[in-house]
């Protein structure tokens, strides 16, 4: 198929005869894919980037904060001039900085938080979605991260830089707290803050570490405790990990925050790290496939990355020879599901700095038996072996957040670029140290 990535394509073209070449010229390329995702789908006007490359779609705040976090690797990879990447940033940073912040429902955001989806022109709230406590912490990672990679004595990186400090000082995170321990999950002026919080393990670490380490507004050390008093700690497959079943929430937070070797209170009991429990979720993953319980096409220890993302949707249809149902846009998950024989190709290529050798396996026997779902080195947000016969349902269009955590993973995996400019964080540095973290890279002088 034309535009689709395949081993045996790459060998012939290049005439690459050493494996790891090959592998290694494969992943970059993916890499760049990836990234060219933001420089596709951003309006060059103001730096709002598309949710979807699906037309019309609105602007995600978090994924404008995976395209901040982008700029740095196009930079330093080639693809972006330092001053082209430093422009649109700044226009990014000015947008946000500069659009209309209040109680009312057409505005960009409220108390330094931002509506989930905003209008790609306007910058306006659409679709009545909230004010996303998440989303905007997604979108601070961002904004920090670019902080501290344009760090040049000149005027558009000087301004980026207090731009991403008055960015962050504005945000009022005991505010969220609606007056209890932990984080709300948002707001609507309409009917003030969602009836549900967080609770288990889910890809707010990031969240509560920025909002710990607030210059203006800092959660209390209780409140991160609070929520992690709510985890789930659960023996899987002969795996004990910290429960979560959707793949990205242990990928999310992990794409700013190199947290191999340092522990918080939870972990510290139980004689693990986060990474290491992320190394868990894929081997389970993967073990879970291979049992294939509910007897889905193609799942094997190879084929796997069961998480959020798009699905055939709709009522139930007929798949070999069984009335099934399926879903849309879902978090799907194992062992306890959902599931419905959906997976996301990009989150087996995810997990490259978790288990290497997993990923290169999945990724691989993925563009071998499904190499339509890769097209032109850009991985699809998911794909049904089990539907539309032998060419299965391919997902329409691509998702800013897996572009944006593919990009992000395989960059950590390849240079450790982005965990390297996070440790350097004073910040975060504060943040990991208020929830109780210690150990590794975090008790060492200047964090490196």
């Amino acid at each position: 198929m034309a535009g689709t990535l395949a081993l045996s394509d790459e060998k012939n073209t290049t005439q690459v005869r050493d494996e790891a070449a090959l592998r290694q010229a494969v992943w970059d390329k993916c890499l760049r894919s990836a990234v060219d995702y933001f420089r596709e789908c951003t309006n060059p006007k103001n730096g709002l980037v598309a949710d979807t490359s699906r037309k019309n779609s609105p602007c995600s705040i978090a994924v404008v904060g995976f395209a901040l976090s982008a700029y740095p690797i196009a930079v330093t990879r080639g693809w972006m001039t330092r001053e082209d990447a430093a422009e649109i940033t700044a226009k990014t940073l000015a947008f946000f900085l500069d659009s209309p912040q209040s109680d009312a429902k057409d505005v960009t955001g409220y108390k330094g938080f931002y509506y989930h989806f905003l209008d790609m022109d306007s910058g306006r709230r659409i679709w009545d979605c909230e004010v996303s406590v998440i989303d905007t912490g997604l979108l601070l990672a961002g904004v920090l991260c670019a902080g501290l990679f344009f760090s040049r004595d000149n005027a558009v990186e000087n301004r980026i830089r207090e731009a991403a400090e008055t960015f962050y000082r504005r945000i009022d995170w005991q505010w969220a707290q609606n007056k209890g321990d932990t984080l709300s999950q948002g707001w609507k002026p309409e009917c003030g803050f969602l009836h549900y919080g967080w609770e288990g393990y889910s890809e707010a670490t990031i969240v509560y570490l920025l909002g710990l380490a607030s210059p203006t507004s800092p959660l209390k050390a209780s409140s991160y405790h609070a929520w992690t008093a709510t985890y789930q700690w659960e023996n899987v497959f002969g795996l004990d990990f910290l429960y979560a079943g959707p793949l990205f929430i242990h990928y999310f937070s992990h794409g700013w925050v190199d947290f191999r070797g340092i522990r918080d209170p939870f972990m510290r009991e139980k004689n693990c790290d986060y990474f290491e429990n992320t190394q868990r979720a894929i081997r389970i993953q993967r073990e879970y496939a291979r049992r294939n319980p509910h007897d889905y096409a193609g799942y094997t220890s190879d084929f796997w990355g069961i998480t959020a993302g798009d699905g055939p949707g709709g009522s139930e249809l007929r798949a070999d020879k069984r009335d099934l149902r399926f879903f849309g846009y879902s978090a799907r998950g194992v062992p306890l599901g959902p599931d419905d024989g959906t997976v996301a190709p990009w989150a087996m290529a995810a997990a490259l700095p978790f288990q290497p050798e997993a990923a290169l396996r999945g990724v691989e026997s993925l563009l071998h038996n499904y190499p339509q779902t890769c097209r032109a080195y850009r991985f699809c947000s998911g794909f049904n072996p089990s539907v539309d016969g032998d060419s299965g349902w391919v997902s329409d269009g691509y998702y800013g957040l897996d572009q944006g955590i593919l990009a992000i993973n395989i960059e950590n995996a390849k240079s450790g670029l982005l965990w390297s400019l996070m440790r350097t964080s004073p910040h975060l540095r504060t943040g990991l140290k208020r929830a109780g973290f210690a150990g590794g890279w975090l008790d060492s002088r200047g964090g490196s």
